[in-house]
């Protein structure tokens, strides 16, 4: 009597943690994503069997982002925690630390380009380089234990395009309000001049803003890039200052409700970009 009541404490031990650790509705495994690139990541990775929650809400920029209690426990109980480290977002850092899933630290490993803005080591933004954010996706799929070529051929395609598309240009200045785009530039052999730092809602010094204004008049530079999460004033002062025109460059952090009602993801908003960059820079 004693045993068998001793196994049933015991397997409801265990199914109590298998409950904890999974926390996905209908016995779904559950996958806690910072960010929109990596919630598209593991929601295509993972399938119908993957309950994915991406902790950024439409419309919301990622790196200022705060968590509530409830999202700071979803980290904690969830099997599987996708997150950027290098301060990109603190309060999810945080959380994850006292995670007791298995905690996956995207940017570990990958060749990260130096940041020497305070409170950022290096620059976060791979996944804005299709053979980089490969990488990221066959790590993932490792994780999940779950197929990744159908994803990974997206993503050369889309490296194939922006090769052919950004071969034959006029110019290879790209004028941007957050400097969100040195490892696209690096390439596809562009270079990046940036109005404000890593973090859009860094505000540029007034040598900066001139330097950056000199650098658009030399380069004969037509478009000044802004991005849909936040304010455009920084790039409608430069613009206006040196008679260029503004457009969208996606730093692709997040959709809008906009973008997520019209069906937009990660592939159609990178196809975006490309187009943009190709009339900008007078490619042919």
């Amino acid at each position: 009597m004693v045993s068998r009541i001793v196994l049933i404490i015991v397997a409801a031990t265990v199914l109590g943690g298998c409950g904890s650790t999974t926390g996905g509705s209908g016995g779904k495994r559950t996958v806690v994503a910072a960010f929109y690139p990596l919630a598209y990541a593991a929601e295509r990775i993972g399938g119908p069997g993957f309950d994915v929650v991406n902790l950024t809400p439409p419309g919301a920029e990622p790196h200022d982002l705060e968590l509530t209690p409830q999202e700071v426990a979803r980290v904690e109980s969830a099997e599987v925690v996708l997150y950027l480290s290098h301060g990109f977002q603190p309060a999810v850092s945080k959380a994850v630390a006292q995670a007791r899933g298995r905690r996956i630290d995207v940017l570990a490993g990958l060749p990260l380009r130096r940041s020497d803005e305070q409170g950022l080591s290096a620059d976060p933004h791979v996944w804005l380089d299709p053979p980089l954010f490969a990488r990221i996706i066959r790590r993932i799929g490792a994780t999940l234990h779950r197929p990744v070529a159908g994803l990974v051929a997206d993503l050369g395609q889309v490296d194939r395009e922006y090769r052919a598309g950004l071969r034959n240009c006029a110019r290879r200045e790209i004028v941007t309000s957050h400097a969100a785009f040195g490892y696209l530039g690096k390439r596809y052999g562009l270079t990046q001049v940036a109005i404000t730092g890593l973090t859009p809602e860094s505000e540029p010094s007034p040598r900066q803003l001139a330097h950056v204004v000199d650098v658009v008049r030399r380069t004969h530079a037509t478009t000044v890039f802004f991005e849909t999460l936040v304010s455009s004033r920084l790039a409608d002062t430069v613009a206006r200052e040196v008679g260029a025109k503004t457009a969208v460059l996606d730093p692709i952090e997040g959709l809008t409700p906009t973008e997520q009602k019209r069906g937009d993801n990660y592939l159609t908003l990178m196809r975006r970009n490309l187009a943009a960059l190709r009339q900008a820079l007078g490619c042919r």
